[in-house]
């Protein structure tokens, strides 16, 4: 699990590609705060053959990334 919350991009995307290169995770979830992270997390997920759900928890948002 990533925490990016709080974290203005590009942090959110720098934290998911290290956990990715450190671990090449079947699944990652990533929590973040703001939609332009959603945005740049899913694009960089995706972009690493991940397929990405988004849910919103309150004023959070909950990535999945799986392969």
């Amino acid at each position: 699990m990533v925490d990016a919350r709080g974290y203005s991009c590009p942090m959110p995307v720098v934290m998911v590609q290290k956990e990715v290169k450190k671990n090449a995770p079947a699944t990652l979830e990533v929590l973040v705060d703001n939609q332009c992270s959603v945005e740049n997390v899913t694009r960089y997920g995706m972009g690493q053959g991940y397929q990405v759900k988004v849910t919103q928890e309150g004023q959070d948002f909950r990535l999945t990334l799986s392969k």
